[in-house]
């Protein structure tokens, strides 16, 4: 077990215009589950294979437990990386391949043997020990990529984006088993992925990231109630959050013909002129007195023990007119085609500069 640390760190391609991984500083603690998620292209997969010695530090310095490790080879950091297409060897049984990195090591075959045994137990494979990959299900060539590196005993396990060939119900259940083993073996992991979702459920802290640049790291909690900018806000959550144009003023903030009161948090903030409003799908409820922003129904998901609405806003300042997301319960949904009023919680409403996007906070 190690702790982890980017400092300053950067990466930039030969003949790019801008660096993939621009100054990333970041610490992981011993022992823990980080997540680094973002769109494709963000830079999360360059960050790990910075740290795996797969991938050149243009600028700054990758550290584990204290010590640089730019320059050695990946076989010198004691790390395990686990990828997305598992890697196994198809000629190889179970068995053979959970222990191809002690045999090239030069490991004792006694030694082998017992860390295979333990790695196929820890996983429930014991039975797969003499099949082929071909024989395997998808799931269980996952646990087998697991096993081998699981096996090796690493310091750091780095996993690239490990469940994206798995359907949608393995997935489920396969990162509720990888969360449970991780905090089992307490060994420090960073997990890549582009799924929120994955990222929200499993990690003890999760990295954003967008164009190379670290936006936000903090618990799942933390980022979900409090995202320091509106692209956090808007990629963390699912549905995500609300995002619309509004204009503040003395009286509080105004979205289209509908004025709203600004929430106890924002009572000290001063200013006017166009900001971005956010608010969660949970943080809207649908209105009858007359008083809510009225909108146009385009779209009822209803997924049994809750439905969300997808309307479309009227009378906003922008020029292609939003869709806003709420979430009701089924019974009470109103049909597609519908017109109807939605009425914001304010004491929930998250505002950020329309220009940079920026958390606007009513401190000092």
């Amino acid at each position: 077990m190690a702790t982890v640390t980017y400092d300053a760190v950067s990466r930039i391609y030969p003949k790019a215009m801008v660096k993939a991984v621009n100054e990333l500083s970041l610490e992981i603690a011993d022992g823990e589950f980080l997540v680094l998620v973002g769109p494709s292209g963000c830079g999360k997969t360059t960050t790990l294979r910075m740290l795996a010695g797969l991938e050149p530090v243009d600028e700054g310095d990758v550290l584990i437990d204290g010590r640089s490790v730019v320059g050695l080879a990946p076989r010198a950091r004691d790390i395990a990386m686990v990828l997305q297409n598992f890697a196994l060897y198809p000629h190889m049984n179970v068995a053979d391949n959970l222990g191809f990195a002690l045999r090239v090591a030069k490991v004792k075959k006694s030694e082998i043997a017992t860390r295979v045994a333990e790695a196929a137990k820890l996983l429930d494979i014991e039975e797969l020990l003499d099949r082929k990959p071909s024989q395997l299900s998808g799931g269980q060539r996952q646990r087998v990529a697991m096993g081998r590196a699981i096996v090796r005993q690493p310091r750091v396990f780095l996993l690239d984006e490990p469940l994206s060939n798995l359907d949608a119900k393995l997935r489920v259940a396969t990162r509720s088993e990888i969360s449970a083993l991780q905090r089992r073996l307490g060994v420090t992991t960073v997990y890549v992925t582009h799924d929120q979702v994955e990222a929200m459920t499993m990690g003890d802290r999760v990295a954003v990231l967008k164009d190379g640049v670290l936006q936000q790291v903090d618990t799942p909690r933390v980022l979900y109630s409090s995202p320091v900018n509106a692209f956090v806000a808007g990629f963390i959550g699912s549905p995500a959050m609300n995002l619309i144009e509004g204009t503040l003023g003395p009286e509080g903030v105004t979205i289209g013909s509908t004025a709203l009161a600004l929430p106890r948090s924002l009572k000290q903030v001063v200013g006017s002129g166009r900001v971005t409003v956010g608010v969660r799908p949970e943080s809207v409820a649908l209105a009858g007195d007359g008083a809510g922003i009225p909108a146009l129904v385009n779209l009822v998901e209803e997924l049994g023990a809750e439905a969300y609405v997808y309307a479309r806003l009227e009378h906003t300042l922008q020029r292609t007119s939003p869709e806003f997301v709420v979430r009701v319960d089924p019974v009470s949904a109103p049909r597609v085609g519908s017109r109807i009023e939605l009425h914001i919680k304010t004491d929930a409403m998250l505002l950020f500069d329309a220009e940079s996007g920026a958390r606007i906070t009513g401190g000092p």
